[in-house]
């Protein structure tokens, strides 16, 4: 806060109609921010996944609101009632348990049903579990895959990790604490030796940050179902190298499929190689006898 000026207090201008997707605390009541206030302050109806943890969050600030439940279990009912409010010109709130809504919850299908209806949807950005990982892990971020939670079952766990291997990215995943140390393991073995971090609690009391190779996390005692909410990080897998036989073998089906320009992006593209270097060598392979 900047010396000499008080915090200002809700804004009472009055509020457009529309969906307000709004974000709400991962754990600390302080991080919700001030305009996220002001749209619960002013909304006709909030969708809520729970909506006593809602009401604990709108009665920590002094608000009240007409709460309706909106979760896998209640979209029907809650996005009807979501619809016809919006349909009235009112003002309809989207929040989740905690963090941005429709961040592996069930809120985009009334946010695509608003749309669709020519309804505005306004974003109100702040807290996230996936974001706050990122900003703490000090893996790479330029580009990063949101996998979500992994299967339970360890068959499908592995055959879902085993997609995401080849993807040249920093994977990031939320997971229960009862499932931590055997997905942990099934990425050691099947994503290979790659640095990882696990994020327990963020923002919370007891927040914990966890550093190492996958497979000593895996091995952590520690992390044997620790309570609390988790975010896996883990580093992008180096890059493999293709062998000219690789190359070629590649470039020989693309080219029975498509012209020499369009065989030689989808190769490169495959590979990690050069668009110019594969589009001549697959010159070179149609010339030859």
């Amino acid at each position: 806060m900047v010396r000499g000026l008080a915090p200002p207090a809700l804004d009472d201008a009055p509020l457009a109609p529309g969906l307000y997707v709004v974000a709400t605390p991962i754990g600390n009541l302080r991080d919700i921010t001030l305009r996220a206030l002001d749209v619960l302050n002013a909304a006709d109806l909030v969708l809520a996944e729970d909506t006593r943890v809602a009401g604990k969050l709108l009665s920590a600030y002094g608000l009240s609101a007409k709460l309706e439940r909106y979760d896998e279990h209640a979209a029907e009912r809650g996005g009807a009632r979501a619809m016809a409010a919006l349909a009235q010109g009112g003002r309809v709130a989207l929040i989740s348990d905690a963090g941005t809504p429709l961040i592996s919850d069930p809120g985009y299908r009334i946010v695509r049903e608003a749309a669709a209806a020519g309804f505005p949807v306004f974003p109100i950005p702040g807290p996230s579990a996936l974001l706050a990982g990122l900003s703490v892990a000090g893996l790479p971020t330029d580009r990063f895959l949101f996998a979500g939670f992994p299967p339970p079952r360890r068959a499908a766990r592995r055959s879902f990790l085993e997609d995401l291997a080849p993807i040249r990215a920093t994977l990031v995943f939320f997971e229960g604490g009862s499932r931590l140390a055997a997905s942990l393991a099934d990425m050691a073995e099947v994503l290979g030796a790659r640095e990882a971090v696990v994020c327990r609690e963020l923002t919370k009391l007891y927040e914990t940050l966890y550093r190492g190779p996958l497979a000593l996390l895996a091995a952590d005692p520690r992390l044997d179902a620790p309570k609390g909410e988790i975010v896996i990080l883990v580093a992008p897998g180096e890059a493999a190298v293709a062998s000219a036989g690789d190359i070629d073998t590649a470039l020989a089906d693309a080219l029975g499929r498509l012209r020499p320009a369009e065989a030689a992006a989808e190769v490169a593209a495959a590979l990690g190689l050069s668009r110019r270097d594969v589009y001549r060598r697959a010159m070179a392979m149609r010339a030859e006898p």
